[in-house]
């Protein structure tokens, strides 16, 4: 798992199964209240999912990959409830993350902030956050990841690509085209209200957030 994906509170949702609208690749997924839709990044496959006491994760990586051995690694969680607390907002919640990546590898620690935005009704933050050294069962390496917050009508969303490289004992460049690029990818996103007896692809979400 990311080290961001342990970090976040691990939703009864069906595991994300791309499918195409036209010229991309949608997930469209049911994660707690609201359906949770992006363009979902080629070569990528679902390999875990969980859903355990108000808390949701899913993974995906690139074929050929495994949970234990990636090189990147698309993250989506959903945390129950938590759209109620008004201690709580996007940019707190990815602040919470970027203090559990600094405290992993302080001296490597980086982290950029690519700002709030809209998505439809609902407030979303985003940012890179990055260690430059980390160590594990994979061997030593550097993980950085774009992190997208999202306050839904009652609960919370993360969307998370990560990816793995190097070793760096100093803390490492993000690069802003790269993770714009990034960004870009994943739109558009959308967080679309469940309707009762529809089932996927949930043609109802494919026009946008509401």
């Amino acid at each position: 798992m990311t080290a961001l994906g342990s970090l976040c509170s691990l939703a009864s949702a069906q595991a994300v199964m791309p499918v195409s609208t036209g010229s991309e690749l949608r997930a469209i997924m049911p994660v707690y209240s609201q359906l949770l839709a992006f363009s979902y990044p080629k070569g990528f496959v679902p390999v875990f999912e969980q859903a355990k006491n108000g808390s949701y994760i899913q993974e995906s990586v690139l074929k050929g990959e495994s949970v234990q051995r990636w090189s990147q690694m698309i993250t989506v969680t959903g945390a129950r409830g938590l759209a109620s607390n008004p201690e709580q907002s996007p940019l707190r919640f990815a602040s919470e993350l970027a203090a559990g990546f600094r405290d992993a590898c302080p001296d490597s620690f980086a982290v950029k902030d690519l700002g709030e935005f809209k998505l439809g009704r609902h407030d979303a933050f985003s940012a890179v956050i990055s260690c430059g050294y980390v160590n594990g069962p994979a061997g030593a390496r550097s993980e950085s990841a774009l992190v997208i917050v999202i306050k839904g009508r009652q609960d919370y969303y993360t969307l998370q690509w990560a990816e793995r490289g190097r070793p760096s004992q100093q803390p490492l460049s993000l690069d802003d085209a790269k993770w714009s690029m990034r960004l870009k990818e994943l739109a558009p996103l959308a967080l679309c209200p469940i309707v009762p007896g529809e089932a996927a692809p949930y043609p109802s979400c494919s026009a946008g957030p509401s």
